[in-house]
């Protein structure tokens, strides 16, 4: 088994590597997706005008569930998987930029999930706006030598116009909801649709060709809508759809209790994960309680929450009344990389930093930020940090053990200090200052989006899960870009979850 981050810095990706052999797979001209541009963030208007003017997404979705519902799909949206009681299946999370970074998961997606049943995507298919043009080499394209079924629940981006491409490629071709009637003059919901974003034509020869890229019998999935169940051997995966803003309406809420009940154990896949950047999110309903009520319930035994929209790996094991629930951030899966160096010393429902994992490695992160944003500013000199100045200033800052010890030449200095907090390192709870926490919170929601970056290392994942009547075993597993960790995905992080 190849080194990972937590054994060596080569492991990380960091040196001297050979690069991957990803580049053979995309095409000839990719357009990079830039989260600075004026153009990209004005075609994605409709989260902010959903926060301003109120949220359709749960008119819009019923709807939806309705036209599949007349179409013949099962009421209970459960899809039955006749898979034995031993079986494998993968998870990969907010995929689509359709840049290097998404490509450089492909390899090693492909090596660890060979035998698996199917994979499952947990958020953001397609960036920026989900638009059916892009399906082609942002989802057909790179997952075209994928053997079996890959279902996907919508993320923000997916829905940015309006969930009609993620229901023509996942809900079987599912056409165009006809035009809602104009709303009163001047009322909030008249200025959302007047500001509002509509999807663009297709262009139906290039989705036709697109879908030939994964037309094998094996291949194809038809989901009942974008919110679904699982049956699959001893488990049930219970997929939910959380939006443009992160919430679930009251159908969609009511579904999850029904469909929550009885003894088989259940994993909840979500698009925006219930614990994440060491802060617990449980998911507003409609109407009244939260996702994480239904987790927590015993008489659901759910043993696991996976979500997806933040691009990094987290896992927190939190003791529910004597048990344990294993909540996962998986979002790493080929977008831009969310920064960990962000995330302060962990304290959260009982989980602390010995129990707490998460993948890039803080240190890792933060020379990644320092050597990007040494470039954009031109000052490599000033913000440049090696793997192991990071490692050392990120773990005086939280006063941890760091997951990969510093190399011998790894010093703390006044410029590794003040480069840590200008790129908003985290700190412990206790210690932190009025300065310190505004300069994190302005470095998460102001620089980080831009952050793409086309060179190895990436610091991608992907999860593979194998099932097993008594247990489930969670691995993530790396892609950084290089071809070692192509040819040999690491495993960066493994949890064994008892079902019973």
């Amino acid at each position: 088994m190849s080194d990972s981050s937590r054994d060596t810095a080569q492991g990380a990706g960091w040196g001297s590597a050979e690069p991957g052999a990803y580049k053979q797979l995309m095409p000839d001209h990719v357009e990079k997706v830039s989260w600075l541009d004026p153009r990209t963030l004005w075609a994605a208007r409709n989260g902010v005008l959903a926060s301003w003017f109120g949220d359709p997404t749960g008119r819009t979705r019923s709807r939806w569930v309705a036209r599949r519902e007349a179409a013949g799909a099962p009421a209970d949206k459960v899809i039955r998987r006749a898979v034995p009681d031993v079986f494998s299946f993968m998870v990969v999370g907010d995929t689509g930029e359709g840049d290097d970074p998404q490509y450089a998961v492909v390899p090693g997606f492909l090596k660890a999930s060979q035998d698996t049943d199917f994979a499952v995507v947990t958020s953001d298919v397609i960036y920026p706006v989900g638009t059916a043009d892009d399906y082609h080499d942002k989802f057909f394209r790179p997952y075209q030598d994928y053997p079996a079924p890959i279902y996907a629940i919508p993320g923000n981006h997916d829905w940015y116009e309006d969930l009609g491409a993620f229901m023509r490629v996942f809900c079987a071709d599912t056409p165009p909801l006809d035009p809602e009637p104009r709303p009163r003059p001047l009322t909030p919901a008249w200025w959302r649709a007047l500001l509002w974003h509509r999807p663009a034509p297709t262009d139906e020869q290039r989705l036709a060709a697109a879908r030939e890229l994964r037309a094998k019998p094996g291949q194809r999935a038809e989901q009942p809508g974008p919110y679904w169940a699982i049956d699959a051997g001893p488990v049930r995966i219970v997929g939910i759809d959380t939006g443009l803003l992160g919430t679930i309406d009251a159908e969609q809420g009511s579904w999850l209790r029904a469909v929550s009940r009885g003894p088989k154990p259940k994993i909840l896949v979500t698009g925006s994960p219930l614990y994440v950047d060491g802060e617990h999110h449980p998911c507003a309903i409609e109407g009244g309680g939260t996702v994480d009520d239904i987790v927590r319930d015993p008489e659901h035994h759910y043993v696991a929450a996976i979500g997806g929209d933040i691009h990094n790996y987290q896992r927190y094991p939190v003791d529910v009344d004597g048990r344990t629930i294993q909540y996962v951030v998986s979002g790493g899966g080929g977008a831009f990389m969310h920064a960990t160096h962000t995330i302060p010393r962990v304290s959260v429902g009982g989980v602390t930093e010995r129990d707490f994992r998460c993948y890039p490695l803080r240190g890792d992160s933060l020379a990644f930020y320092g050597r990007l944003y040494g470039r954009r500013l031109r000052l490599p000199r000033f913000f440049g940090l090696t793997e192991s100045e990071a490692t050392a200033v990120v773990a005086e800052r939280l006063g941890i053990e760091p997951g990969r010890a510093p190399g011998p030449d790894a010093r703390v200095t006044r410029r590794t200090r003040l480069v840590a907090s200008l790129l908003g390192t985290g700190g412990r709870p206790d210690r932190t200052s009025r300065f310190r926490l505004p300069v994190r919170k302005a470095y998460t929601s102001l620089f980080s989006p831009g952050s793409a970056t086309y060179s190895p290392p990436f610091f991608k994942c992907f999860l593979r899960l194998d099932v097993a009547p008594e247990e489930v075993r969670l691995r993530c597993f790396a892609a950084t870009g290089n071809r070692a960790q192509e040819i040999d995905p690491p495993v960066e992080d493994e949890v064994v979850i008892p079902l019973k």
